[in-house]
């Protein structure tokens, strides 16, 4: 007897034993070959599946595939591993005694120091290292100051006292970052601070400024002395003398 293949149901299909059995799509089939029958149906499936994965491509459609991969864990902050490995760049730049700590975990910075330090509410943290003596700076007024100043990592990134002469700033006048005249504004003469500065008191970034990131910053400041200034006239020429 023929093979239908015409995918009309098909009540008889039978060769003799000398062929192999051929099923077709119909009911009666399925239960008498039942194995080669389930065999061609997920051929069949599997086919169709693949031909619809062709065609949602060919439309540039990204169809969602099952995955069997697992998902890896996200290791939970370690911040004591972070601080040791701050401490160990920190040792190898020779920071200075009782230098803070910073253990940053993408965007979020932790400040870690010792007792000696004093947070301020704008965020400025500093060390009374000595208080000296006489007026604090008043806006308009010269100070004249050493200082150093570290990265995060405790590295030296610029130094008046490796420059050979000390800085001359006049108050109020946006000469200093934020940070930096709120931390000696309010010095006396022959008094030292050690200032951590955060990104937020620090000076601008981007491209068309030096620095290319927010971290914070430390200085070590030493106010040496505060001079008063007067504005001088000569002719079409105007100045400011300090003395």
């Amino acid at each position: 007897m023929g093979i239908n293949l015409s995918g009309c149901p098909t009540f008889g299909l039978f060769s003799d034993r000398r062929n192999l059995v051929v099923a077709s799509f119909s009911r009666h089939n399925l239960q008498n070959n039942g194995k080669q029958a389930k065999s061609l149906f997920h051929f069949e499936e599997n086919a169709r599946r693949r031909l619809l994965l062709v065609f949602l491509v060919g439309l540039g459609i990204s169809p969602a595939l099952p995955s069997s991969g697992k998902t890896k864990k996200q290791n939970p902050f370690d911040e004591k591993r972070l601080l040791e490995q701050n401490r160990r760049i920190q040792r190898e730049n020779n920071v200075p005694e009782d230098f803070p700590n910073f253990v940053r975990e993408g965007f979020t910075v932790n400040v870690v120091t010792s007792d000696k330090y004093v947070k301020r509410d704008s965020g400025l943290v500093l060390w009374e290292i000595a208080v000296g003596k006489g007026d604090c700076p008043k806006d308009g007024q010269q100070v004249t100051f050493h200082y150093i100043g570290y990265n995060e990592s405790g590295r030296r990134i610029d130094s008046t006292y490796l420059q050979g002469s000390p800085a001359k700033v006049r108050m109020g006048t946006n000469a200093l970052i934020p940070g930096f005249e709120e931390g000696i504004r309010d010095m006396k003469p022959g008094g030292k601070r050690r200032i951590i500065i955060p990104p937020e008191l620090g000076p601008p970034v981007g491209p068309s400024t030096f620095f290319s990131s927010k971290q914070f910053e430390v200085f070590d400041v030493e106010l040496l002395s505060i001079q008063e200034c007067k504005r001088r006239t000569i002719g079409f020429y105007s100045d400011v003398v300090c003395s």
